[in-house]
This record gives structure tokens, sequence and C-alpha cells, in this order.
């Protein structure tokens, strides 16, 4: 997949080995496509601290995955899996838009966050995944950055049942026929686990 070229970021984020043993690493810089990128390049994710405006870079010390052979389909999810259209790439601004008013995966997509994901969508650098019923509704999808073999997802929402998830095993197999190896999902909700995502340390 082509990605428009960026230059270097102007931030200088820590080195691994300087880490604190928190889930936020440090503090600061912007939401410019090349801050972004270096971050992913890092393993690090943007959301902001607490209540106010500041702006944390997080490595969660427990990091969720997904091993993308290890991907656990319900029966039910399987009959879920017939009952939608997915599709990639056709609607990003309104599955991130969703996610931060539908669910509580939403937190800290902020109007900033959108224009800023909206950004590197077009450059090629994030993508989307749409769920929609039989009447061509959104109804469930999610969003995140790829670099390389990894997407790091950033949120997801459903508006019906299944439908966060069906956009999930849509991704997972289009990553496995990419070639893509790992897929980011930051922490393990409940809703992740019973299909498979794990949590490895980062130390």
């Amino acid at each position: 997949m082509t990605h428009a070229p960026v230059g270097p970021s102007v931030w200088a984020f820590p080195a691994p080995d300087d880490w604190p043993d928190d889930d936020v690493v440090c503090v600061g810089a912007d939401l410019a496509p090349s801050t972004l990128i270096d971050a992913y390049s890092r393993g690090l994710f943007p959301m902001h601290v607490g209540d106010g405006d500041a702006l944390g870079w997080w490595s969660p010390m427990w990091r969720g995955i997904f091993p993308l052979n290890g991907l656990r389909v319900s029966r039910s999810l399987r009959r879920s899996l017939r009952r939608y259209e997915v599709t990639f790439d056709t609607a990003f601004r309104d599955v991130m838009e969703a996610g931060a008013t539908d669910h509580t995966d939403g937190r800290g997509i902020t109007e900033e966050c959108v224009e800023a994901y909206c950004t590197l969508h077009e450059m090629g650098w994030a993508h989307s995944v749409e769920c929609r019923d039989g009447d061509g509704l959104l109804v469930g999808g999610l969003y995140g950055g790829r670099g390389g073999g990894r997407f790091a997802g950033e949120s997801m929402f459903h508006r019906a049942a299944d439908a966060s998830k069906v956009a999930l095993v849509h991704l997972a197999g289009a990553m496995v026929a990419a070639g893509m190896t790992l897929l980011d999902t930051q922490w393990v909700p409940p809703h992740l686990e019973t299909l498979g995502a794990v949590e490895v340390y980062r130390g």
C-alpha cells in the first residue's frame, strides 16, 4: 500500500530505555502527521491525560494484541458475519465520529484528533473498516493506523449486535491476506478478550 511521504518529526520521543514504569511515557508534542507516524513506529499512541488538555503518549505496561492465527469466532458471530456488509476506507470520518459519540471505546477522540487522523487517512497511513446493515446504514466499524506489518487499532463502535466484532474479523482476514503480522489493540477490554486478544508485558 502506498503512503504519502512524511518528513521527520520536530519532536524527540524518549528512548525505550528511558520510559517510566507507567502507561504514559511522556506528555506534550502535537498531532501532526510526522509526529503520529514517528510515535507509531515506536509503539506509542496519543490520548489525553485525565480530564485536562494535556496530550499523553501511551504505551501500556500490559499491551493488548491479537494473534492473527488465534481469533475466536463463535457460532453466533459466524451468523452475524452473514448479516452485514463490510467495506474498507469508504467512511473514515464517519467511523471516527461514531466512535467518539456512540461507544466508550471512543475515549479521547476530540475534534482535533478527528482532523489529525483524517489527514493521515488521506495520506494512506490510517484506515477504517465499516459495517453496514441491510439498509446500508453504518452500524459498526473501527479505525487505526498502519505501518509495515502492523495495524494499531484506535477505536471501534457498534450500533447493532456484533457489528464491531464483524468489522474486526474482516480486518484480521485482510491483514493475513496482506502478509501483516501484528494487530495492536492497546488494551484488552472484555469484548476483545472473548475474541482472543491477549496481553503482553512491555518490560
